[in-house]
């Protein structure tokens, strides 16, 4: 390629095809018509000697070469906008714009109503959305636009994520006050092994799974819980354990936070559970971007107090 006669331009086609995965989208994407783009994209098939796409059905289909310029270039043309961009000082008051969190809805309890509150007063202009953390996709809705930070637990993350340790998180039983199966108990006791196996469970997974973090911690002393329900967000566990003699396992903040609203007591776990390290996690190519670096500080600053609940 000869870089010196290379248009520029091209890459920010280049992009949006990497985004639509298709002519006649990217082309309204970037307000140019679908015979512009198709022109473009023959440009770019020859300056890079690569077919770069293949068309399979409807859809465009990247090349393994193309493949391997769809994770950096975003980055690379944000750090050009950077470039040319004069350095301007970022204004809450006056700013608009929206952040999309992908969270669990334990945020919509523990993050989201302060952060509107704060808004309110700081950023009347900007706007804040709670998006669903959905499993083994939040990584990628980072890399697609889809949200702006998601709060996760701690995990290997590839090297174009950026990460910010927030609070830890650990476990507790919580039953409802009048179950029988917790006669005898006294809130904040270690819940005795044998009840804690005996009663029936309702686990907090998303994806639908039967086993998680407190299988795993009882099967290192040789025991097993019986799991009744799986519920994809954690107020339908709260409701399940408010309204029947099931029990379950939250974490501590969320459970401190609802005992009273749900008419639940909390007991310690009869084993130990690792407490989960919450992160907040974003692409590298946000990390200057002045309202995205305001509202991060801003959440993380919220969620800060978190750590050392117990």
């Amino acid at each position: 390629m000869n870089f010196a006669t290379f248009d520029l331009n091209l890459l920010k086609v280049l992009d949006a095809l990497f985004r639509e995965g298709s002519t006649t989208r990217a082309g309204e994407r970037l307000g140019l018509s679908q015979s512009a783009v198709s022109s473009s994209l023959t440009r770019l098939r020859h300056a890079l000697n690569d077919p770069l796409f293949v068309r399979h059905g409807n859809r465009l289909v990247a090349t393994d070469f193309a493949e391997g310029l769809r994770h950096t270039l975003p980055e690379e043309l944000e750090r050009l906008r950077s470039l040319l961009s004069p350095p301007a000082a970022f204004d809450p008051a006056s700013a608009e714009g929206t952040f999309k969190i992908a969270a669990s809805d334990f945020m919509a309890e523990m993050l989201m109503p302060r952060l509107g509150d704060l808004l309110d007063k700081k950023a009347p202009r900007l706007r804040a959305q709670l998006v669903d953390l959905v499993p083994y996709d939040y990584i990628e809705s980072l890399e697609r636009y889809d949200a702006d930070l998601a709060l996760i637990p701690d995990t290997e993350l590839p090297g174009w994520i950026s990460r910010q340790p927030l609070f830890w998180s650990p476990f507790v039983v919580v039953a409802r006050d009048g179950n029988p199966g917790i006669s005898g108990l006294a809130p904040g006791e270690v819940m005795p092994i044998d009840t804690f196996c005996e009663l029936r469970h309702v686990l907090f997974s998303p994806e639908g799974n039967l086993s998680a973090m407190g299988d795993a911690a009882l099967a290192r002393v040789g025991r097993t819980r019986q799991v009744a329900m799986t519920v994809p967000v954690f107020s339908g566990v709260c409701r399940a354990v408010g309204g029947s003699d099931l029990i379950a396992l939250l974490p501590v903040q969320l459970a401190r936070k609802v005992e009273a609203d749900y008419g639940l007591k909390v007991f310690q776990p009869p084993m130990r559970i690792d407490p989960a390290l919450i992160i907040g996690i974003w692409h590298k190519r946000m990390d200057q971007a002045p309202m995205a670096s305001w509202m991060r500080a801003r959440i993380f600053e919220l969620l800060k107090p978190l750590d050392g609940v117990a």
